[in-house]
C-alpha cells in the first residue's frame, strides 16, 4: 500500500497528528492525499496514565481510555485515515523519493513518515540507528532517548513528534508536537502556504 503520509505510533502525539491531517480532508490540497497510522499502542505510556491537569480532559481521565476513544474519534470523524492494527515496524528504508516501511506482516511505501514513538530504550527499528541520541529533557537516571531533529524534522520528509522528538513527557506537550508536525505537512502540501485547520460554529 502506498501513502502520502504514514504515522508510526498510536499514542497521544501520533493520534493528534492523524486527527489534524484527517481534518483537512475537504481541503483541495489534501483531499486526495492517502494518510495512514500504524497503531502502536501496547508500549504507549498512556496505558498506565491518569490525568487531572490537562485542559479539556475531565479529572481522573485514564490514558488507557484515551487510546480507545482516540481510535474511535479518528475512525468516526476521519475514516479516510487508514488505521493499521496489530503490526510492529521492523525497518524503515530511505528510497530517496519515498520510504519503505517493513512491518512484521506487510510492507508499505510512503512519501512522508512521522515517527510518534515513546522515548524508552531500546528503539529496535532498523534504519534509525544513526539518529538516536540521549534525551535532552528527561531525567538522566531514566536513560531515555530521542531522535536528532530540527523542529521535528529528522531529514527530508522524515519527521518525529512526542517524546521521541525530545519534548517532555507531558500530555499537552506531546499532543501539541503531533499537531505541529501535521500542520507542517499540510503547509508542505499547500505549496508552502502556512496552514492550520480550525472548526468553527
Amino acid at each position: 500500500m502506498i501513502f502520502d503520509a504514514l504515522i508510526i505510533g498510536g499514542g497521544v502525539s501520533g493520534l493528534q497528528c492523524a486527527l489534524v491531517l484527517g481534518s483537512a480532508n475537504k481541503k483541495p490540497f489534501a483531499s486526495f492525499k492517502k494518510v495512514g497510522i500504524i497503531m502502536h499502542q501496547k508500549t504507549s505510556h498512556l496505558q498506565n496514565a491518569l490525568f487531572n491537569n490537562v485542559l479539556g480532559l475531565s479529572p481522573k481521565k485514564l490514558g488507557s481510555d484515551i487510546l480507545i476513544e482516540g481510535k474511535e474519534h479518528l475512525s468516526s470523524l476521519y475514516p479516510s485515515v487508514s488505521q493499521i492494527d496489530n503490526e510492529k515496524v521492523l525497518e524503515i528504508e530511505d528510497l530517496k523519493t519515498s520510504f519503505k516501511i517493513i512491518t512484521n506482516k506487510e510492507t508499505y511505501v510512503s512519501k512522508i513518515v512521522v515517527l510518534a514513538l515513546n522515548y524508552a530504550k531500546p528503539l529496535l527499528i532498523k534504519g534509525l540507528e544513526n539518529y538516536i541520541e540521549p534525551h535532552k529533557k528527561a531525567n538522566k537516571a531514566k536513560d531515555r532517548i530521542q531522535l536528532k531533529n530540527t523542529d521535528y524534522l529528522i531529514k527530508h520528509n522524515l519527521y518525529c513528534c512526542g517524546t521521541i522528538a525530545g519534548v517532555r513527557s507531558q500530555f499537552a506537550i506531546a499532543a501539541g508536537s503531533g499537531a505541529s508536525v501535521a500542520t507542517d505537512i499540510l503547509t508542505l502540501w499547500n505549496d508552502g502556504n502556512h496552514t492550520k485547520i480550525h472548526d468553527k460554529i
